[in-house]
């Protein structure tokens, strides 16, 4: 057995000691989504401090727990606080708790993020879905020995976000006369935010949005086989003809006011699964 195997196997046997639960969809609660917590009804929350070789939080928002429940009778584990790579933690460590919602029955992953919108077209408090990414953050949670009962020593990431849910999304988000928009995007380390060099860059490489995470969770998720899906809230406006500096507060509170509507559009999505 792998020591990332027993690893998973150790964060089960606690988990297990409180609930037998077998969530079928899996949700990381990034910015914007922390409101879905109000439409899961719970069954146990464990703190990730609690739960052997789990990362602990560090950033504003992120709580640091993972609940079980029901959201529209279907049962569920949310992830309310993620990990990134400028709090210091490994890819490994940011990706364990995906790894673990596998074991505990998880299909789907439903993700949501804050980005900054690079895309002329796209607007300050406007939701996109995810069809695509590209990493460049400098390092991936597959390198090293690869373990054969979690997934293939070279995944395929032909598509790394599911077209059968982004198509159920924008169903969704014309029945609730959404405002929804669609692109790439790009992962950087962080957590500085980016130079007007940069953003005309990353533009230039074929990205609609820039943020600091989600893509680890992906790669893991598709390495194995979970069905992903999206979304990013575009929180400022990065465009470096018309650069200002950004508060984070502003991102915080445009993300606050963005979150009613992902959080019905996430809603209405594990409805339909």
């Amino acid at each position: 057995m792998s020591e990332l195997r027993r690893q998973i196997d150790e964060a089960l046997a606690y988990i297990r000691q409180h609930t037998q639960m077998q969530p079928e969809i899996g949700i990381v609660l990034g910015t914007g989504l922390g409101g879905l917590v109000n439409e899961i009804e719970q069954e146990v929350a464990l703190s990730y401090g609690d739960i052997p070789h789990f990362p602990i939080s560090t950033v504003e928002t992120h709580e640091g727990k993972l609940i079980f429940g029901r959201i529209s009778g279907r049962p569920v584990v949310a992830m309310q606080g993620r990990f990134h790579y400028y709090e210091g933690y490994t890819m490994k460590q940011i990706t364990f708790p995906i790894r673990v919602m596998k074991f505990l029955g998880v299909k789907t992953l439903l993700i949501s993020n804050a980005a900054g919108g690079m895309n002329p077209l796209f607007r300050k408090g406007d939701l996109m879905i995810m069809v695509d990414h590209i990493n460049l953050l400098g390092d991936n949670p597959l390198i090293g020995p690869n373990d054969d009962e979690l997934g293939p020593r070279f995944p395929d990431m032909s598509e790394p976000y599911s077209q059968r849910l982004i198509e159920l999304a924008e169903q969704i988000a014309l029945e609730e006369k959404m405002r929804i928009q669609k692109g790439v995007y790009v992962a950087v380390a962080g957590p500085n935010l980016e130079t007007r060099a940069e953003y005309r860059f990353l533009r230039g490489i074929g990205a609609d949005v820039v943020g600091m995470s989600t893509v680890p969770e992906v790669i893991v998720a598709r390495h194995m086989n979970m069905e992903v899906f999206a979304v990013s809230v575009i929180t400022d406006e990065c465009f470096p003809d018309a650069l200002q500096p950004v508060d984070v507060a502003d991102i915080i509170k445009t993300a606050n006011e963005a979150q009613p509507r992902l959080t019905l559009l996430m809603k209405r999505l594990v409805e339909k699964l």
